[in-house]
């Protein structure tokens, strides 16, 4: 018969060990998230100084009562609009998350572009393209979908029609980007200017690494991002959903049917 000891049974109550966590969220099994203000992009700063500038010239130095309160309304909707809250991405390389907050207004089988076709991009077969639009209600701070390697950033100067409509793609002022994964899959997004919106900014430089949702631009103000997905990839999304930036899951690698949905 074995006299050795047994072990002590373990202490339900005693702290579980955790490794440190790397990133903008410090929880620990059992610890919960809670709700922060989200904080304004450091772009929007000027804009509600400038809408500031304009309620105090209205209300205390001209009198100007029912201007300066409008003028109050519109400082509030400028620092809305720059709002940039912390997303938590989804990671895995069987996943495309959203690259932009607002609507999925359309899917469709397309050539891509020339500014992305090539042997290098996307070569010349179609390609599922989704694209998300940009209200000016919505988050409009842009995420990269995928982690990758940054390959190809084009410009193209256009015009400023409604993003919502489908000829925004190939006539609107808009930003090309293509990632390349550390599989070797391509993933293109495209930043496309709107009715109102007036410049597309870029945060990231041709080269660089990035993370899955790591922020990469701005429009302003009210706009859309368009999505080409690689061969083997379909859309996790429905036309009318909601997509939420860094978040959403727009795509997966293929497992089956593409999902089907009803609007109610």
């Amino acid at each position: 018969m074995n006299d050795m000891p047994l072990p002590p049974e373990p202490d339900a109550t005693a702290a579980v060990s955790v490794p440190p966590v790397r990133g903008p969220l410090p929880l620990v099994p059992g610890e919960s998230a809670r709700y922060k203000f989200p904080p304004m992009h450091p772009e929007g700063r000027k804009f509600v100084a400038i809408a500031a500038g304009l309620v105090l010239l209205a209300g205390p130095v001209f009198g100007l009562t029912t201007l300066a309160w409008l003028l109050g309304g519109v400082m509030i909707w400028v620092a809305a609009f720059f709002r940039d809250p912390v997303r938590v991405t989804p990671v895995s390389p069987d996943l495309i998350a959203s690259p932009a907050d607002g609507l999925v207004s359309l899917i469709v089988n397309c050539k891509p572009p020339r500014q992305l076709a090539g042997v290098d991009g996307l070569g010349e077969e179609p390609v599922t393209r989704i694209s998300v639009f940009m209200s000016v209600f919505d988050v409009h701070v842009n995420r990269t979908p995928v982690a990758g390697k940054l390959t190809r950033v084009v410009y193209v100067p256009g015009k400023f029609l409604n993003a919502d409509l489908d000829k925004a793609s190939d006539e609107n002022e808009r930003q090309y980007f293509i990632v390349e994964t550390a599989a070797g899959e391509r993933v293109a997004f495209t930043q496309i200017a709107g009715l109102v919106a007036r410049r597309i900014m870029r945060f990231v430089d041709e080269g660089a690494a990035l993370k899955v949702g790591e922020r990469i631009g701005l429009i302003r103000f009210g706009s859309r991002v368009d999505v080409y997905l690689p061969a083997g990839f379909v859309p996790e999304v429905l036309i009318g959903q909601r997509a939420v930036a860094g978040e959403t899951v727009l795509a997966r690698r293929r497992t089956g049917e593409m999902t089907a949905g009803v609007s109610q």
